[in-house]
């Protein structure tokens, strides 16, 4: 795992992009994004009924929801719901479980925000430790904030 500065959805030389979301699904079927990087993609994409579809059918677990021309964005389930603090076990094995999607799909490069570290409430120096056994040198975790720890 490598970690880089920068703004996720600028990653042009990136296979994918992950964007963190929970597993709560609307009435109306969508996908609850009210802030952070999920916010964007929506504000970006429109896809959080897709995203809310894909979680009814698959439950919460990383999913390809969206395609650009640069890049294919996946979820990544941090939280259950949208209201709870990120799940270090959800993160965990969505972590495995996206490792497994880069083999099948032979993704060469990953890239994640720190997951949970925002709306998640989660610090790094608590994540990281999770992530580094699973993540390899293709899974690159980004932030946009300078000497943040």
């Amino acid at each position: 795992m490598k970690e880089i500065f920068g703004d996720l959805f600028e990653q042009k030389d990136a296979d994918v992009i992950c964007i963190t979301t929970n597993g709560f699904v609307k009435r109306d079927g969508s996908c609850v994004v009210g802030r952070g990087c999920a916010k964007e993609a929506d504000r970006r994409w429109n896809c959080s009924k897709t995203l809310g579809e894909l979680i009814r059918h698959w439950e919460n677990i990383p999913v390809i929801f969206y395609r650009t021309n640069d890049y294919t964005v996946v979820s990544f389930p941090v939280k259950h719901n949208w209201w709870e603090k990120a799940d270090l076990d959800l993160i965990r094995k969505s972590a495995n479980l996206l490792v497994g999607l880069a083999d099948f799909y032979d993704w060469k490069k990953v890239v994640l925000p720190r997951p949970g570290c925002g709306n998640g409430r989660l610090d790094w120096k608590d994540v990281k430790p999770v992530l580094e056994p699973i993540l390899d040198d293709r899974f690159y975790v980004i932030t946009n904030k300078k000497g943040c720890e």
